[in-house]
């Protein structure tokens, strides 16, 4: 899916680790919701309240999972799932756009 129809965007960008990770809300007529954002390069760490799947649209990172063995590569093109109520690590290797998809168990 390249677009999303009928859905509500906020304005006020979610802004992390000082502006090198950003993002809008997106809103769908169901009440779910995901994010769409770019993250420069660097090295970042997020925690979750629900559980996420990160769709990498561009770009390249490395991804350090919780309980996993080591860190994993991801580029344009792949996703991952991060379980809700943990934290995750990512290495971004270049400018990366995603789409953030938040689900209900």
């Amino acid at each position: 899916m390249t677009e999303f129809s009928g859905v509500t965007v906020t304005k006020a960008a979610n802004i992390y680790f000082d502006g090198n990770v950003t993002s809008r809300t997106i809103i769908f007529a169901d009440g779910t919701h995901k994010t769409l954002g770019i993250m420069l390069p660097g090295e970042y760490e997020f925690a979750t309240d629900a559980k996420e799947i990160m769709e990498i649209l561009a770009g390249e990172l490395e991804v350090m999972l919780p309980g996993g063995a080591g860190w994993q590569a991801f580029k344009a093109g792949s996703a991952f799932e991060v379980p809700g109520q943990s934290k995750f690590q990512v290495k971004i290797k270049t400018v990366t756009d995603y789409c953030c998809s938040y689900l209900t168990d």
